[in-house]
């Protein structure tokens, strides 16, 4: 019988990587906001999120992500804050288990326009509300962990 560690590990190797930005910023009245997009077939609320890139660290491909789907340029982190799995229906409605390392990306600007534009839908929400609005549960708590450390290092300063 396998051990619980030995066991993910072991699922890992079946799962397909994907890099993730999770872009924030702080709003004076609201405080830690984090932007979400919807994805382009299931409209769902996400973070931006892609493939990895030949060539590219996982962190830099996670902050091009977020350039292409959003519009967004900032301070990407190079050490992931977390990562959480879902399940991502292919176009040959194929579906895969992903697993997504997260990145922080504190926004400095966004273009006026941007590749993905049209596609998607965006909004800024509060870290909590966006932690509600996204259906992973590992992406969900991710959100409030991260919103929460933020919150309390902005009202310590």
């Amino acid at each position: 019988m396998k051990t619980i560690k030995e066991k993910k590990h072991s699922d890992k190797k079946n799962m397909r990587m994907q890099y993730a930005a999770l872009p924030w910023r702080i709003n004076k009245h609201e405080g830690v906001e984090i932007l979400l997009a919807t994805s382009r077939e299931t409209r769902r609320w996400v973070i931006p999120k892609g493939w990895p890139m030949k060539g590219r660290k996982p962190h830099i491909t996670a902050a091009l992500e977020a350039m292409q789907e959003a519009g967004l340029h900032g301070k990407i982190d190079r050490k992931k804050i977390g990562e959480y799995t879902y399940n991502k229906r292919l176009k040959n409605d194929l579906v895969v288990l992903c697993l997504v390392d997260v990145y922080p990306l504190q926004v400095l600007r966004q273009r006026n326009k941007w590749r993905e534009q049209n596609q998607r839908i965006i909004h800024w929400f509060p870290f909590k509300i966006a932690a509600s609005q996204v259906d992973e549960i590992e992406l969900r708590d991710l959100i409030l962990v991260f919103g929460a450390t933020k919150s309390l290092k902005e009202t310590n300063n």
